[in-house]
């Protein structure tokens, strides 16, 4: 279970305040998918880092009794000056995963090759989010957070991680952010726009999708 309790998330600048977020209410019921939708701008990314705890709300509160993920596909959190089999070492201990099982999948699965045993910091945007992808799908979670996973890697590597991320679906839950309306109808139950700070929530995901492309 995931439930957010009045939840406001605002930025400031000197001149100009965006709102993401205006006290906002909301239960994920663990036994459901959800794709979110919102306009470029909306704060989408932002709320998957609410929800896993990496940025914290103005105000409000959001409690979590199950296992999150980092956004999937998202590299930011690797530190730079480690190589890829460092940071994968790093975050297994962190979690309490196995550590063999985890460098053996994550370096067959991201296909890395002497890339693994270089420092993060002389990889490309995507192959960071290789080897983000590899170790989000190495570690289990009751709860995957999806921030466009379909736009890692070519088609081939694509399709692998369609695969392996189906496997997990089976057995857990995920919050999902696309601009592809397929994927999230693909892979979602249920659906939520983000507008005006508000979350519109829809028990069909065709609901969803037509009041957001009434309002982009």
């Amino acid at each position: 279970m995931i439930r957010l309790s009045r939840v406001s998330k605002v930025y400031r600048t000197e001149n100009h305040r965006k709102v993401v977020l205006d006290d906002v209410t909301y239960l994920f019921d663990a036994r459901y998918t959800y794709g979110i939708f919102g306009s470029n701008g909306a704060g989408k990314s932002t709320l998957l880092r609410l929800i896993g705890g990496s940025e914290l709300p103005n105000s409000g509160q959001i409690f979590r009794d199950v296992r999150i993920s980092w956004p999937l596909g998202f590299g930011g959190g690797f530190h730079p000056l480690m190589t890829g089999r460092e940071n994968i070492k790093f975050v297994s201990r962190i979690y309490g995963a196995n550590l063999r099982r985890v460098i053996d999948f994550v370096e067959y699965f991201s296909e890395l090759g002497n890339y693994f045993e270089m420092p993060v910091s002389t990889y490309s945007s995507g192959m960071q989010a290789r080897l983000a992808f590899g170790l989000s799908m190495a570690i289990d979670f009751d709860c995957y957070l999806v921030d466009e996973i379909t736009a890692v890697g070519d088609a081939r590597f694509g399709l692998r991680c369609r695969q392996a991320f189906e496997e997990k679906r089976g057995r857990s839950s995920m919050i999902m952010v696309s601009h592809d309306i397929g994927t999230i109808k693909a892979y979602c139950d249920r659906g939520l726009v983000l507008y005006r700070g508000k979350l519109v929530a829809f028990s069909q995901i065709d609901d969803a999708i037509e009041f957001y492309r009434k309002n982009l």
